[in-house]
């Protein structure tokens, strides 16, 4: 079973997981992103943690490692957690992201390829026979092979949707890439991928060396572009801060591993009783 197959599976199965069991979610995803009421950015890290342990609790033909940031540099990829089908044995690298409802990055494209490929083409990019060179260029493999778990909040709204980018309807429905120069606050050029209604799909940013991730790589918008998307929670789902668990963290920071044993016994009991409440195997 190949990459991308293992991973349309394992967010087939995610999906029928959350449609049968929304209360799971539900609390795992409001206590992600509880966190931003510790820091801004505390959410994402955690939430690599959370999703991973989430696929070991419920998600019983699944087990998931956390990869860990002491592995970055050394990375082959672009993934924050390893997922490992127990029936197939299948294995295959996500990388998890907790973005705001706009803007959404797909690829850091390490190499800065995309977007010079793409000038060489002109600003205007059309053509059954041109856009499928596009797209088999190595650069490009990066859409075909996008194995990102985004989790999108809405904070003023307090809400959340776990949004999949379809890579395959994607570039099967691109009929135009182009160009458009710097303005709207955008500081570098970018290349827009339209279908043939015009729709916005995806775009690549500007790619030279002196780029920064943020300015160069394969990017989407989860307004702009959700007829690409395909939701795991089944649409926009409302969260709730759960206070108690900031408290149970700077508690934990405070206190000895004698203490955090006694807390996580208890925390075991409790997943074991929702498991039981949602009538999941043990």
């Amino acid at each position: 079973m190949d990459t991308a197959t293992a991973y349309k599976d394992f967010t087939d199965r995610l999906k029928l997981l959350t449609s049968k069991h929304p209360a799971l979610i539900t609390t795992t995803l409001s206590n992600i992103f509880t966190m931003r009421l510790i820091g801004n950015k505390t959410h994402g890290d955690l939430a690599e943690i959370a999703i991973a342990e989430f696929i070991n609790q419920y998600m019983y033909d699944f087990r998931s490692v956390h990869v860990g940031k002491d592995l970055y540099r050394a990375k082959s990829q672009e993934e924050d957690i390893k997922i490992i089908n127990e029936m197939t044995r299948a294995e295959f690298p996500v990388s998890l992201k907790a973005y705001g409802d706009g803007p959404l990055q797909l690829s850091t494209d390490k190499a800065a390829s995309m977007f010079p490929r793409l000038r060489r083409e002109g600003t205007e990019i059309s053509g059954t026979a041109k856009l499928k060179a596009i797209f088999d260029y190595p650069a490009f493999q990066a859409f075909t092979n996008i194995n990102v778990l985004p989790l999108i909040y809405d904070e003023k709204a307090q809400r959340c949707n776990i949004l999949v980018f379809d890579h395959m309807r994607a570039r099967d429905a691109t009929a135009r890439i182009a160009f458009e120069s710097p303005g709207r606050g955008r500081k570098h050029p970018v290349y827009r991928f339209f279908d043939a209604e015009g729709a916005y799909i995806c775009e690549v940013r500007y790619g030279d060396a002196a780029a920064n991730a943020l300015q160069r790589g394969l990017w989407t918008h989860t307004k702009n572009g959700l007829k690409y998307f395909d939701s795991i929670t089944g649409g926009w789902i409302d969260y709730s801060h759960n206070k108690v668990l900031v408290a149970l963290f700077s508690h934990a920071l405070v206190s000895s591993s004698s203490g955090h044993t006694s807390a996580l016994e208890k925390i075991k009991e409790d997943i074991a009783l929702l498991k039981e409440r949602a009538g999941l195997k043990q």
